[in-house]
């Protein structure tokens, strides 16, 4: 009898009377009684977290508007970190409003990096983005990567091959990205907005990409050139005229001119620049 009482007075439910003992009290009037400090509590926790929302939002203009002055003034970030690199890149990917041109630095890429890079520079194309790719002349031998520069091709972007390249670079209308080693650029990226130092690098991409090859464009071959013909496009390659050269191999204007011109045909150049970025492409001057 005395644990049942215990319990209903644990419950609320019978309290002393001012007479002496105890007397009922019903379910409904021991739940206001028992469960209004919760209540109470819950409430203040509710009004404390309505609080901060509320200040955390009206930090959101703050967020935006230092965020903007960041990506209009900053010169120079620096991202550490893999997933940090990633997390940037794919967040100046969403924003580019205009052109994409990368210079992929070393070997040719993997199977798994040329299939995410699609992906991507398909959206990007599908917005109307212009991309640029120049990879190095050894990535034309790796089958995913011609596969991947003939889907991009066919779908609006260019892509053309060089020799040599100085490193890694993407640059997203104006905000360049490039690894702080070139050999590990998972180490970290420095992200480039002076305008100085990014007229700069947009000038040097338009170096390698005036002097680079269509990727898709077969490699010529034929007969190396030997004799006075090596002679002629070694000096051709070198920028010299015909007159330079007659004059420095003690020949007639005439027999350069008609060496050129018959190098050139064999090489399928439209221009003397073309004939030996071709040339350099078969080995010729090597």
């Amino acid at each position: 009898m005395k644990d049942a009482e215990f319990q209903l007075a644990e419950l609320g439910l019978l309290r002393p009377s001012p007479s002496g003992g105890r007397v009922a009290i019903s379910p409904e009037s021991a739940a206001d009684a028992l469960l209004a400090p919760m209540e109470q509590d819950i409430l203040q926790r509710r009004i404390a977290m309505a609080a901060t929302r509320a200040r955390l939002h009206a930090l959101s203009g703050d967020y935006l508007e230092a965020r903007s002055m960041r990506s209009a003034k900053s010169s120079i970030e620096i991202v550490e970190g893999i997933d940090n690199i990633r997390a940037v890149i794919d967040d100046l990917g969403r924003t580019c409003a205009k052109s994409l041109d990368a210079l992929v630095y070393g070997g040719p890429q993997t199977d798994d990096a040329l299939r995410a890079a699609l992906a991507v520079d398909r959206e990007l194309l599908s917005r109307g983005i212009r991309i640029r790719s120049i990879f190095q002349h050894s990535a034309r031998g790796h089958r995913a990567t011609t596969v991947y520069a003939a889907t991009l091709a066919s779908e609006g972007g260019q892509v053309r091959s060089t020799a040599v390249l100085p490193s890694r670079m993407l640059i997203y209308d104006d905000c360049a990205v490039l690894p702080l080693d070139p050999l590990n650029t998972a180490g970290g990226a420095a992200l480039v907005r002076d305008p100085a130092v990014l007229k700069f690098l947009k000038q040097l991409f338009e170096h390698y990409w005036d002097r680079a090859l269509d990727f898709a464009e077969e490699q010529r071959t034929g007969p190396v050139p030997t004799g006075v013909e090596r002679e002629v496009l070694l000096l051709m390659a070198a920028g010299k005229k015909d007159e330079a050269i007659a004059h420095q191999l003690g020949m007639s204007p005439r027999s350069v001119s008609r060496i050129v011109a018959r190098l050139m045909e064999r090489l399928g150049a439209e221009s003397r620049f073309q004939a030996g970025a071709r040339a350099a492409l078969n080995g010729w001057l090597s």
